[in-house]
């Protein structure tokens, strides 16, 4: 499906990548392709900056593949602000890419030190979505 057609049936949606590189952002595609993955998160310095849009309940959103071609529709369900330190397991396997807590904290910070930096206490955007379409 084209992006003209996704935005006359998806009005106002925001278009995004997930992951930092090619390789991720297939995997966590795949992952919510499956159904696995119905969490997703950020650094809220990110969405400050204006790198990042803000997810709004009710939006249905566009994941895009790495060559930005789209993948699918997501709806968001809920967005809440939480430190990293307070992350707690049930929303850290919502997003289906690790078996533990411990595991999400770890792949975590390697995440955000590579992108724009970690502290224990930094502010995160959760939201929590569900697959609506996959193109």
């Amino acid at each position: 499906m084209n992006i003209q057609r996704l935005n006359e049936k998806y009005p106002n949606n925001e278009k995004f990548k997930l992951g930092d590189n090619e390789a991720l952002c297939a995997e966590l595609t795949d992952l919510v392709r499956s159904g696995r993955k119905t969490a997703t998160c950020g650094a809220l310095r990110d969405f400050r900056q204006g790198n990042e849009v803000m997810p709004v309940v009710g939006r249905i959103d566009i994941v895009l593949n790495w060559d930005g071609t789209p993948a699918l529709a997501i709806k968001t369900k809920s967005i809440e602000i939480m430190r990293f330190c307070d992350v707690y397991e049930q929303f850290a396997l919502l997003e289906g890419e690790n078996d533990s807590l411990d595991e999400w904290q770890e792949d975590h910070k390697r995440y955000f030190e590579r992108n724009g930096g970690f502290d224990e206490s930094m502010e995160l955007v959760c939201e929590c979505f569900e697959l609506v379409e996959v193109f």
